[in-house]
């Protein structure tokens, strides 16, 4: 039977697809072959009449038992490894979000046969192959990204004072590489490669790169110690520094066969090669060893390279939808993810999280090292401290960042009380978005961020899918509702656990479900009236006010087990004191009203309102879905000069169909915070908690989207971006990098 016999689908098969063999432990753990090779079945049985080739990683030893079993029934053998931008965290701890497919037989470390690889690397290219080559290269300088991504901007200690001159690099690589032997080069290698570094460059210092796996301890590197002359020129990089950094200042950089060769040729500078890997022989390095008769005499550009070896070859995955992607959407993915990993500090202590929670605050604190802490009193001063909520930390020292945690507002389809693990978390390093007593980072974001058209594009895209997905925080809750016949006005009053922080925190004077209710029914007197008891209530997990609401006396309806998202959809209104499901209501065009303090202030349209405009439910309908929010009439309106009464009733007014006005991170990846009640919109001037607030933020600001950061708590990383998360601004709430569903 032929190869091409092989391709055809077989008899009464399930799948049609041709079946890869994969036989070794090794490559049935990589949960993205089957995304990255949808052409193929994957076929985990030695059985030779369902698979017609057999698949190798690279020439590994496990390798062997591929080319055994191919060879022995006359199968094609396919060559995979990972591609030339990775991941984010090196290869044990991460899946490759992209990898190379041979089907020659050979691998690009190999010179000795011929490649795929190099037979693209040979092709011509027209001028939009080219400007798209070149566009590449930018965006990879630009966005300093690497094969592997873990590591912080910065310099080790000993590299922060600069230089007099600009140093040569020479990049060690781990014992034992396959790429090492392919190229042609072995251990002796590498103390030529450093003496003809220090030779060439008598009077420059020469930075010594060790490898990531050799700083993690898992491998041994060429350069286990240096005689006393060398050392004295040498210094050796052996922490933890992004290649960027390195390749950023360098003068010319040395290699055997490592990648970093080919990405100080992206950075434009000159490389120095004592083996063959893929990027030599084409005129672009200087080579020690003889160039192989294939390569000899045909010279390549630079575009041609990073075209064949970043576009052509290589198969990328959107760590988002699981899919195969191109690769500058996996570059914006992982310069996302870099940003995300540094925005709190290196070392964090997480104190007073239960056993569980553990290693999801890791989860979203990637990048940090976290350290659990039990009692206040062993926390070091030194390091960030890490707290669920609205925790005191009674003796804590003045200038100690503190970064504190609450549930995302899309958080699980469960309840967090029942211990569901979260896919949205918040992390405020000023405050939280439901304590009115002080500033939260959600504030900031409103007051002083500005949020450009595309973002805003973005976030109602964001918005709609919410709307058409049902999406709330939970997520829980079977059966339908139907509104009333003939109600003219159907109000929803949604219960809270009476012992929440936001109502401790976010209230005045309205502050248990029974005086929601009297306070909504004195403000609705013609409305039917619904009450939806809190889910963590009806599952008898919180302490509420279910046995004392009462249908008929303190409101219409009791509805306990219909989803948020089927009332949201039919009533008119929201009553709340700080709920969640205000702002769920303002993403769909309800109006809200807040009950929370002294008086019921509608938080839909307050600026305007005090203007003597009027953004009610009459103008939400006329608007739609698909039309753009008023927001430039918010602000004109609250542009020119008011009365402080009016200034005071409409500092947090905004129409709720603006959009959502921040990214979601993912698991990432990931992002901000969004406001469970549009980060208090409407705030009352009495207040008592904000009588010595900070000034109105701008409205146009306000206008811009108040409902808005809480799209960031979605997410599904790794990493969770689109086209622009490098516009994010600080702050908010993380996605772990959970791999899609599709790739568990």
């Amino acid at each position: 039977m032929t190869f091409a016999d092989r391709l055809l689908p077989a008899q009464g098969a399930h799948d049609p697809r041709p079946g890869l063999a994969r036989l070794t432990p090794g490559l049935r753990r990589v949960p993205t072959l089957a995304a990255m090779l949808p052409e193929w079945r994957l076929v985990d049985r030695r059985a030779p009449a369902d698979v017609a080739a057999v698949m190798a990683w690279g020439h590994r030893p496990s390798a062997e038992v591929a080319e055994t079993f191919a060879a022995r029934h006359g199968l094609p053998l396919i060559r995979v490894e990972d591609g030339f931008l990775r991941s984010v965290e090196l290869g044990s701890r991460c899946p490759p979000l992209s990898i190379v497919v041979d089907d020659l037989g050979g691998i690009h470390y190999d010179p000795h046969r011929p490649s795929r690889l190099e037979q693209q690397i040979l092709q011509p290219r027209d001028g939009a192959a080219i400007a798209r080559a070149l566009a590449l290269q930018q965006q990879w300088v630009e966005a300093r990204v690497s094969k592997y991504n873990p590591v912080r901007d910065g310099r080790p200690g000993a590299l922060r004072h600069e230089a007099a001159q600009a140093p040569v690099l020479v990049i060690d690589q781990t014992a034992g590489d396959a790429s090492i032997a392919g190229s042609g080069a072995d251990a002796t290698s590498f103390p030529r490669l450093l003496e003809a570094a220090l030779d060439e460059h008598p009077h420059a210092p020469v930075w010594l790169k060790v490898h990531p796996d050799v700083i993690a301890g898992r491998r041994r590197g060429h350069f286990e110690a240096l005689s006393a002359a060398t050392s004295a020129r040498v210094t050796l990089i052996a922490g933890d520094v992004h290649p960027p950094a390195l390749l950023e200042v360098c003068r010319a950089v040395y290699v055997v066969s490592s990648q970093m060769g080919f990405e100080a040729l992206l950075h434009g500078r000159p490389v120095r090669c004592f083996g063959l890997p893929f990027y030599a022989g084409w005129g672009l390095t200087e080579d020690h060893l003889p160039t192989p008769a294939r390569r000899r005499g045909q010279p390549r550009t630079l575009a041609d390279l990073v075209h064949a070896a970043l576009i052509e070859h290589p198969r990328h995955l959107d760590p988002e939808t699981g899919r195969r992607c191109e690769p500058e959407r996996l570059i914006e993915h992982l310069a996302l993810q870099r940003q995300m990993r540094a925005r709190w500090p290196a070392q964090v202590q997480a104190l007073g999280f239960s056993r569980w929670k553990r290693p999801i605050v890791q989860a979203f604190l990637q990048g940090s090292q976290v350290e659990p802490v039990r009692q206040p009193q062993q926390l070091d001063p030194a390091r960030a401290v890490a707290v669920w909520g609205r925790r005191d930390l009674p003796g804590l020292q003045p200038g100690t960042p503190v970064l504190r945690l609450e549930d995302g507002f899309v958080r699980s389809v469960g309840l967090g009380a029942e211990l569901v693990r979260p896919l949205s978390w918040i992390v405020d390093d000023l405050g939280l978005h439901f304590d009115a007593s002080r500033p939260s980072r959600l504030e900031q974001l409103l007051q002083h961020h500005a949020f450009d058209e595309p973002l805003r594009r973005r976030a109602a895209i964001l918005r709609q899918a919410l709307i058409q997905a049902g999406l709330t925080k939970y997520n829980v809750g079977q059966g339908d509702w139907r509104r009333p016949e003939g109600a003219r006005r159907v109000v929803l009053v949604p219960g809270q656990v009476e012992t929440d922080a936001s109502i401790r925190w976010g209230c005045a004077q309205v502050r248990d479900n029974a005086a929601l209710l009297a306070a909504a029914r004195r403000a609705e007197p013609g409305a039917w009236l619904v009450y939806k008891p809190h889910p963590d209530v009806l599952a008898g997990l919180r302490r509420g006010e279910r046995d004392r609401v009462v249908p008929g006396r303190d409101c219409d309806e009791v509805v306990t087990h219909a989803p948020m998202h089927r009332l949201l959809d039919q009533v008119d209104a929201v009553h709340v004191m700080t709920s969640l499901a205000g702002f769920e209501a303002l993403l769909r065009g309800r109006e809200v009203i807040e009950l929370a303090g002294h008086r019921a202030v509608p938080l839909v349209g307050a600026a305007a309102r005090a203007r003597g405009h009027h953004l009610g439910p009459a103008l939400l309908r006329r608007l739609g879905p698909d039309r753009r929010p008023c927001a430039a009439r918010l602000a004109r309106a609250a542009s020119a000069p008011a009365p402080a009464a009016a200034r005071r009733a409409g500092r947090r007014g905004a129409d709720p169909l603006s959009d959502l006005c921040q990214p979601p991170l993912g698991r990432l990846h990931h992002a901000g915070a969004g406001a469970a009640r549009a980060d208090r919109v409407a705030r009352h001037a009495d207040h008592p908690r904000r009588a010595a607030a900070a000034p109105a933020p701008p409205a146009a600001a306000e206008a811009a989207g108040h409902a808005g950061t809480a799209a960031r708590a979605l997410s599904v990383t790794p990493s969770c971006p689109g086209r622009h998360e490098r516009d994010w601004p600080p702050g908010g709430a993380l996605i772990p990098p959970f791999p899609p569903r599709g790739l568990r």
